[in-house]
Parts: structure tokens; sequence; C-alpha cells
């Protein structure tokens, strides 16, 4: 009972009031009507009050490709790192956050609807948001995702799924193609003057691009929300996912390079993820402002066989509280968010994808507050000042029961500040810089390594950022300079190949870059998309490495897309460039080589609320090392690699009614 009492900090007063309200003030009997355009505008409006790297990308984005994970829908998001490296699992990557790490999420903060994604540790799995269901994605880099509670160098990402007022009436969608990939997903909303309801379901299933490969899924989201008053409204929200996914494993690079659709069978590796949320958000009109106030809950089951076979169940809760206000001249920012997660963690040899006898059991309990305020100070037409902090309270506990018993504990206090400003020259256009401090806490994956709890310290960075975004003429363009100084980098690296990491503080290191993405309109049917990274991350004066570069993210990357046509037929080729590949291990003794994968992609409109489209990936079907798991020293017998998408065709149909 006094666990739950804690998991409802920060906000549960406010719900006590909702019964009073409701009854005082009976609902306008006049329909709201919301567009999913309205939402996104507004999310574009909420950039624009950030002095730092930020976008919105809307699913229209998206909508002609096979999004098979966020990979595809972020990929001309600016600054944002995405490679996949089989199925839909995929390296996420801000500004070197989570570097050495591919797998299970670290370094970002992922929310869907404004509610974090991440266990209580902040590990978690990208695959748990599908981007078939959202309506748009709202992207905060660094410091810039304050307003979410984020803490972390990489920033935050927050999936928005639709509601029964921005996704009226019946939706279907059918895609398919290589390597035996079929996909459905069928919605439904309903809204009236007293509340709306939004449900969607999805399947999935594919036999992969590479051996041992294949993958299968069913997902459910779904929201109903209540006017409760004029100015008062809860929304409660649920998703489910079964999610199986056989793990090829990585190759060496000579085999990237020659037979990139081998997998290996030994172990019969798996990630197989049952998830539930749910979800209760309640937003108050205030004068000035609005007050969100929610509480959540999620429970997970995971079967990984792996080097082990590892076995997890995991319940975490919380709650959260988020006040805006606007007074003109001064604005504020500010609220909480608190988690509180138990794992039952238990190992056992795997006999080809099968529990054998039990090797590890352990009660994980992790626990992690954040709170955060930030003001806004408009001194003269044009310009505001920024400045705000967020102060993280966390603890990690290991309570080892076999096979001998020991207990592992870890506490952490960090409060990182911040300084901005945001200047607005002309209209459309705006100018910030800012300097701010992130800090990220171990998880689980990092103090439990194996068997005994490791002392970790909390990774530190401050970080230096200009840039600026807007319009001018037929250009639009997002873009930010940073530098991040950091003490204490998480980095993890491989052991052996059959066990995969152990993780150490680096001592300083430097994560500086360039974020770009450039739109421009080259005519009434045409317009051209890039986006560019160049990602210089190294150690500095280390003792072992001196100044090598960090493995993993290569340092230049460039996309671009130009779509030709109009609303009723569209084609998109498309091309991703590396010129010169990544380093592999931490003592820079193998680098690979770049590449240049082509695609090509098109959408037809039949008639009114009918689409049909058609997504082709790689057309030169080029063979190349896409993502990387780093060593300390690379050889040819390194099998590190995870080569890139395969040539691939799919093509599907969109139906509204």
């Amino acid at each position: 009972m006094r666990t739950l009492v804690r998991a409802l900090y920060g906000a549960p007063f406010m719900l006590a009031a909702l019964p009073a309200l409701a009854e005082d003030t009976p609902p306008d009997t006049q329909e709201i009507v919301v567009t999913a355009r309205q939402r996104v505008e507004e999310a574009i409006q909420r950039v624009g009050e950030t002095p730092g790297g930020a976008d919105v990308v809307s699913a229209e984005d998206f909508d002609d490709k096979a999004a098979l994970s966020l990979r595809d829908a972020l990929a001309f998001s600016p600054g944002v790192y995405a490679q996949p490296r089989f199925g839909q699992e995929v390296r996420l990557s801000i500004r070197g956050s989570g570097i050495s790490r591919g797998y299970h999420m670290r370094g970002l903060t992922l929310l869907q609807d404004g509610v974090p994604i991440n266990l209580a540790d902040d590990n978690g799995d990208f695959q748990e948001l599908d981007p078939s269901f959202l309506e748009h994605l709202e992207v905060f880099r660094g410091a810039n995702a304050l307003r979410f509670g984020a803490s972390t160098l990489g920033g935050a990402v927050n999936g928005v799924t639709p509601t029964g007022r921005s996704s009226n009436g019946f939706r279907v969608r059918i895609d398919g193609g290589s390597f035996e990939t079929l996909r459905a997903l069928a919605s439904a909303g309903y809204a009236d003057a007293r509340g709306d309801a939004w449900l969607a379901v999805a399947a999935d299933s594919s036999a992969g691009d590479r051996d041992h490969s294949a993958r299968k899924a069913l997902r459910f989201n779904g929201n109903v929300g209540l006017r409760l008053s004029e100015g008062v409204e809860t929304r409660f929200y649920v998703a489910a996912q079964s999610i199986e996914q056989e793990l090829p494993g990585a190759l060496t690079y000579a085999a990237v390079r020659i037979s990139p659709q081998n997998g290996s069978f030994a172990g019969d590796q798996h990630r197989d993820i049952d998830s539930l949320r749910v979800q209760n958000r309640t937003s108050f009109e205030i004068e000035r402002g609005s007050l969100d106030v929610g509480l959540f809950l999620n429970a997970k089951q995971l079967r990984h066989p792996i080097f082990e076979f590892t076995d997890q169940k995991s319940t975490d809760w919380g709650s959260y509280a988020r006040l805006e206000q606007d007074f003109g001249a001064f604005g504020l920012t500010a609220g909480v968010t608190a988690r509180f997660g138990t794992v039952d963690s238990k190992r056992f040899r795997n006999i080809d994808g099968e529990r054998g006898d039990r090797t590890f059991g352990a009660d994980l309990t992790a626990r992690t507050i954040d709170t955060y305020a930030e003001a806004r100070v408009r001194p003269v037409q044009g310009l505001t000042l920024i400045a705000g902090a967020i102060y993280t309270s966390g603890m990690r506990r290991q309570e080892r029961y076999f096979p001998s018993v020991a207990e592992g504990r870890a506490e952490f206090d960090q409060l990182s500040p911040k300084l901005g400003l945001l200047y607005e020259p002309v209209k459309d256009v705006q100018l910030y810089a800012n300097y701010s401090r992130s800090h990220e806490l171990p998880g689980f994956i990092e103090l439990a390594q194996l068997a005994n709890f490791v002392p970790l310290d909390a990774q530190r960075a401050w970080t230096a950022e200009i840039g600026g975004r807007g319009r001018i003429g037929p250009l639009r363009f997002d873009l930010s300079l940073y530098r991040s100084d950091l003490d204490g980098e998480l980095l993890q690296y491989t052991v052996r190949d059959d066990i995969p990491v152990s993780t150490f503080n680096a001592g300083r290191t430097r994560h500086q870059g360039i974020e770009l993405g450039l739109d421009l309109e080259l005519a009434p049917w045409a317009r051209l998309r890039q986006v560019y990274q160049y990602s210089d991350f190294r150690f500095r004066d280390d003792v072992q490495f001196g100044s090598n570069r960090l493995p993993v993210v290569p340092e230049h990357s460039y996309r671009a897309a130009i779509e030709l046509g109009r609303e009723g037929l569209k084609l998109t080729p498309n091309v991703e460039w590396v010129p010169r590949g990544a380093w592999a291990d931490y003592a820079n003794s193998l680098r690979t080589g770049g590449y240049a994968l082509l695609g090509l992609s098109g959408e037809a409109t039949l008639r009114k609320g009918l689409t049909v489209f058609a997504d082709a990936r790689n057309l030169a079907d080029r063979k190349a090392a896409g993502d990387i798991s780093a060593v300390v020293s690379a050889t040819p017998a390194s099998a590190i690699f995870y080569p890139v998408e395969r040539r691939s065709v799919f093509a599907g149909v969109r139906a509204a009614f």
C-alpha cells in the first residue's frame, strides 16, 4: 500500500476534484471538431517555443512507405540517426545517445501520448511504438526535451495516436511484399458532444530478409475521451502488443559483403514481448494555460533466449503532472513524472530456444522521479529568454536469490540546468542558442551485469547549441550545431561473441556535430527533402584510447528524396548515402566502407478515400554494414556487423470510409 501511495506522487489530489467539476458544470452541447492537421499545427507551435533542435513528423510524411519501424517514420527528422538491425529492431540515437548499445532502448525517452514507454530504470524496447498507429511524432533533441521530463543526452521522441475527433470514421490499410511480408491495420473513430473514442488493431508477419529473422506481431491501441465539464476532459488509453522476433545474430564484415542473408540458428535466439499499457490523462483548461495530470500502469513479459534463456516479468506504474502557463511576456512549464517498477528476472540454460536448468534469479526494483520547470520571458518583441532545470532522484536495487543470495543498491541525485534564447528577426525565421546540462542514470542492463551488481556513476554532459529554423521563400530549413562534453559516458563493448556486453564509465568524451534539414519547393509539383548529419564523437585524452573516435555512428550521413507529382499521383525517388563507414572498435583498427542505397516510392489516389502505394528499397541490392556492435579491438573474425536492408518491394492500399 505504501508503494502505491508513492506511485501517485505529483498528481492524484487533482483527480479527486473531477466528480464535483463534472456535476457543477454541465458539458457544452456543441460538438468540438478537431482535425489531425490542427493537432500537428499545435505540435509545430510548441516546437516554435523551443530554443533548440526539435521538429514534428506527420504521418503524411511516411504514409506512402511500408513503415516497418521508427526508422522509416524518422528518416527525415534532422539529427536522428536511425539504422535497422533486423526486422523491427533499430538503432535509434540522437547526438550519440546510447551509442554503444543498439538493442533495448537507452539514452532516449520514448513516449506514447506523453507517457514514457521506458521502464522505471529507463531501459525499453522501440518495437512497442508502431508508427502505423501514429498521427504524428514529436522529436525534441537533447535538453530541448525538458518539457517531457527528459534529462538524457538524446532527448525525447513522443508518438501521438489519433482520437475519435481527429480520425473520425473507419480506416483500413493493407500492405505486403518481399520476404513474405504481410501487414494489416483497421481503425475506427467516433465523436459527439460529450466524448469520443478511437480504436485500432494491427497484425503483421514476415519471414525476414535474413535466415532466422522471421517475426509476427498483433497490436491494439485505443483511447476514449470524456468531456466532464467545460474545460475539463479525461482520456483513457490502452495499448497491448504481442511481438515475436527471431534473432539472426551479427555477421563478420566479410559475410556482410558476400552473403548478408545468412543468419544464425544456434540456440534458436528470440526476443518475444507481451505488454499491456493503460493510462489516464485528465486535462484542465485554466486561466492562461492548462494542467494535465495522469496515472499509468505498464505490464510486460520478455522471453529472450540468447546466450542464456532470459525470462523477465516487469510491472511499472506511476503518475505525472504538467502545467503550461502563458501570460504574454512570461510563460511557465513545470511538471513531475514519478515512475516505479519491479522486475522478476530469471535466467536458464538455453537449450535450442527452450529453458534448461536455472542459472540466475533476482528481484529488481527501480524508482525514477523527474521534477522539472522552465520559465520563458519576452523582454522585447521577437526575443524570448529561457531558463529551466530538471532534477532526478533515482534508485536501483537487485536482490539476488539464486544461485546465491546477494544484494546491490545504487541511488542517484542529479540536477541539470538549462539556459537559452530564441530570437525571431523576421517573420517565419527563428534563431536560437542554449547551454544545458544533461544526465543519464544507468539501468539494470548496466548495473546488474550478468550476475554481480556493478557500481556505476550517472553519465553527465554539458551541451552548447546554436541554430535556426524557419522558411525563406521556397526553402524550409532546420539547422543545429552542438558540442557536448561528457563525463562518465556509459560505454559498452562485447566481451565474447556469446556474452552480450560489459559496461563502464568512460573518462572524458566529446560529441559534436551538425544536424541539418532542408526542404525546397522546386515547383508546385516538385519538392526536394534533405537531411544531413555530421557526427564527431571521440575520447578526450583517454589513458587507453587517446583521442580515438567512438565507434558505430559514421562521420557523415545524408538522405534525400524528391517528391514529384500532385496529390492524385506522386513518385518519390530517394537515396541514403554514407560516404565512409563507421569505426567498429574503440581501438580504431577496423572501419567499414561507405555505401549508397537507392529507393523509389509512390502513391496514387484512385478516388476520395482510396489510395494505393508502393515502396521499393535498395534497388541496386548494395551489400554493406549498416550497424555495428562495438568492441575494444575488432578483427576480421569479429561477428559484430548487421547488414543494410536487402533489395525489397512492398505495396499496399489505404481506404477511409
